[in-house]
């Protein structure tokens, strides 16, 4: 099998799969218990916390482990919003955000609150001349992906950190989720206040993430309970999550030294080959994309009976996000960006990680051709 759907979920490394059973089996004391295996336990817990800040460059004080992107992005959204109702209710988002931002903002509309919605232009990009302009006094949070999940798309999170310069009350909390180990994000360079990671996309486990809380912000807790995470994350810590979520951080991030050329050359082939298909249109825009996600319609063929057609040869990828891939509607992001609803409904994501090789790649590509050919000869 050949698995090109790394954006929904990655492998886990073996050596992270090693540690966790590692800990699991043999360091499994509640950190918060007195006795000596709870102190290492908590030992444990402090290191993964410390090797976790020194590979984002921040504070041990400022990572917050949870179960993963979706806790991570309501916890930096609703905890804003809660904390600081009394100085404002206006919150901005962008149109083309996860559904664990998209949902979380819905939710708090419910409550009162007004949300902002920036456009994006046709290559998925929001405008930081429109977020400006849609600033107001009463504006607490702006919720900003680093990198889209279904083409690739990267945000101008440098230019609306130093836009917020100007704006210092206001926090900035950025889903990082897609762009850790591909896409370099200076935290304490580029005014980001709050900001999301999830372990299962860079070959960490699943119910694995962190929360970075830059020092000094304060948001309201979602679960109330025992106080752990410093009274922001209520419930028994996940220690052998944690210290696998830390490793595969480690790893990743040493492989991408080399990988990200090697990633970069393997989707530069793909598109160039995906050109020269008949039918297929590429929504992953050239320029500010992240080197791992490629997005295209193949015209006439719907999305579902293509990705059926590859698994057939052994092939995974997928359609939308993982998220919302089930719900058989066409992508909200590309219809944002412009693209047809009959395009949308045929869009393809492949999705690359550092252990994808070349030759996969070329398998992947004639096997798309090939496809393509076939699906188009049944349905004349």
């Amino acid at each position: 099998m050949i698995y090109f759907d790394n954006s929904a979920t990655t492998k886990p490394f073996k050596e992270v799969l090693d540690s966790f059973v590692t800990v699991s089996s043999e360091y499994y004391g509640n950190p918060s218990s007195l006795h000596s295996m709870g102190g290492q336990a908590e030992r444990l817990l402090s290191q993964a916390r410390d090797q976790v800040s020194k590979l984002l460059t921040v504070k041990p004080s400022e990572i917050y482990f949870t179960s993963g992107g979706t806790e991570g992005n309501n916890l930096a959204i609703k905890g804003s919003a809660l904390l600081h109702k009394n100085k404002g209710r206006h919150l901005i988002t962008s149109s083309v955000e996860h559904p664990s931002v998209k949902s979380a903002m819905e939710q708090l509309e419910q409550e009162g609150f007004e949300i902002t919605y920036l456009p994006v232009n046709e290559f998925g990009r929001i405008s930081v001349a429109d977020l400006e302009k849609s600033i107001r006094n009463e504006t607490i949070l702006i919720s900003i992906m680093m990198v889209n999940n279904e083409v690739g798309t990267i945000q101008p999170i440098k230019e609306i950190g130093d836009l917020l310069k100007k704006y210092p009350t206001i926090l900035f909390h950025v889903d990082a989720v897609q762009g850790i180990g591909k896409i370099p994000l200076p935290l304490n360079k580029y005014r980001i206040d709050l900001c999301s990671i999830s372990g299962h996309k860079f070959h960490g486990l699943k119910g694995t993430g962190a929360l970075f809380i830059r020092e000094g912000v304060r948001l309201a807790p979602l679960f109330s309970g025992g106080n752990q995470e410093r009274k922001i994350r209520s419930g028994t810590e996940n220690v052998a999550g944690a210290v696998a979520m830390a490793k595969a951080l480690r790893m990743t991030l040493t492989k991408a030294e080399t990988g990200l050329e090697r990633m970069r050359n393997i989707r530069s082939m793909l598109r160039k080959g995906l050109t020269e298909i008949d039918g297929v249109q590429i929504h992953t825009p050239i320029e500010n994309s992240a080197p791992h996600i490629l997005n295209f319609s193949i015209k006439g063929i719907k999305s579902e009976v293509f990705i059926h057609s590859l698994e057939q040869k052994g092939i995974v990828v997928s359609t939308t996000s993982a998220c919302s891939s089930k719900k058989k509607s066409p992508s909200k992001t590309l219809l944002e960006m412009g693209v047809s609803e009959t395009l949308a409904e045929s869009a393809i994501r492949v999705s690359l990680s550092f252990e994808n090789s070349m030759e996969e790649a070329n398998t992947v590509l004639a096997a798309i051709r090939e496809s393509a050919t076939q699906l188009r000869k049944v349905m004349k």
